[in-house]
């Protein structure tokens, strides 16, 4: 009886050990395809940016999460949607969402980004301005830069009392703005922008750059208004300083400047490539053919090149200056009316051969 039973035995050991084996088989299987699906929810890569350089996005302040989603998935960003808004809930991203620029990145997760959306880490932004006529075209440059938008720069710019309160005035606002490059978070305010515009000034006029205003006998107002005008006379960084020269030497004497740039700012014709006689008959604070003095404020926002022209400017006797009839951007300078006519002249002449005639 025992030997009739014992293969029996051995059939349903070895079925069950067959059971077991396959248990434990499909087990891993069930935590590989686990751990996998973890691992893509969270740690794979899940963002595509191949198409940009550099691929960003700008969370408005106020922003929903589905405002979030639109911004990533017009663009193409997200590569599994689901898994994003999956862990996004679980991490109730929806009730921390923080306005800003961040820079994405092909090699981010899900948990990556969520939680650098999360934080509010945002990448700064490198703010650029420069040759700008007008606070509206500042504001225009400004508020395609970061958040806040020209209509509140304007406001803010021409608010009298905002501006007393850091020392300046509607006309004298370009007196704060020194042109370079700043970093700032792309979720600034109008107001905050500014405060900040007045931080750096206040840096820029450093212990040297003061000690030259009183040697000079000028004010910071003077100094931006009168490179304002340097300017808009050259591009030639290495002439600044000899034409900053000349027109210091004539406000020394009392002279009229006689800035033809400073007609083009009061005829409001930025297109005028040859100042005419009656150009200088307008009626205006800015016609220095007609008004001693400095203008009341910068024609411009002037470049640091063109400030420290000014505050550092060539010394000689230089009383007058035409621009060179070879077109080259220089400028033929003189001691003497006698030589400046014969300048003038030849630069007329110039200007007649190429039928440039106003």
């Amino acid at each position: 009886m025992r030997d009739s039973y014992l293969p029996s035995y051995r059939g349903k050991k070895s079925r069950g050990h067959k059971h077991y084996t396959f248990g434990i088989l499909f087990l891993l299987i069930l935590l590989i395809a686990g751990g996998w699906w973890v691992y893509s929810l969270l740690f794979a890569p899940n963002i595509d940016v191949t198409r940009d350089k550099e691929a960003s996005i700008e969370i408005a302040t106020g922003s929903n999460f589905d405002a979030v989603k639109k911004s990533l998935y017009s663009k193409g960003y997200i590569i599994h949607r689901m898994n994003f808004e999956l862990l996004a809930k679980y991490k109730k991203y929806e009730a921390s969402i923080k306005p800003g620029r961040y820079i994405l990145k092909s090699s981010m997760g899900n948990l990556e980004l969520i939680n650098k959306l999360r934080s509010g880490n945002q990448d700064p932004v490198q703010v650029v301005f420069n040759s700008v006529r007008f606070p509206e075209n500042l504001a225009a440059r400004i508020s395609d830069q970061i958040e806040a938008d020209s209509v509140s720069l304007i406001r803010l710019m021409k608010d009298s009392a905002f501006l007393d309160s850091m020392g300046g005035t509607p006309i004298s606002l370009f007196t704060m703005m020194i042109p370079n490059t700043y970093e700032f978070y792309w979720n600034t305010d109008a107001r905050s922008f500014l405060k900040r515009m007045k931080t750096e000034s206040d840096k820029f006029w450093n212990s040297k750059r003061e000690k030259q205003l009183k040697i000079l006998n000028l004010n910071r107002h003077q100094v931006i208004t009168l490179a304002s005008i340097v300017e808009k006379e050259t591009n030639q960084n290495d002439e600044k300083a000899r034409i900053a020269g000349v027109y210091l030497n004539r406000l020394k004497k009392g002279w009229l400047l006689e800035a033809d740039p400073t007609l083009v700012f009061a005829q409001g014709n930025f297109e005028i490539r040859r100042v005419l006689n009656i150009y200088k008959q307008i009626d205006s604070p800015y016609n220095t053919y007609k008004y001693t003095g400095l203008p009341p404020g910068p024609i411009c926002l002037p470049s640091v090149s063109s400030i420290d022209a000014v505050l550092y400017p060539e010394t000689h006797n230089y009383m007058f200056f035409c621009a060179r009839e070879d077109f080259s951007g220089y400028h033929n300078f003189a001691a003497t009316i006698a030589q400046h006519n014969l300048n003038a002249w030849k630069y007329q002449q110039a200007l007649n051969k190429k039928d440039i005639l106003k």
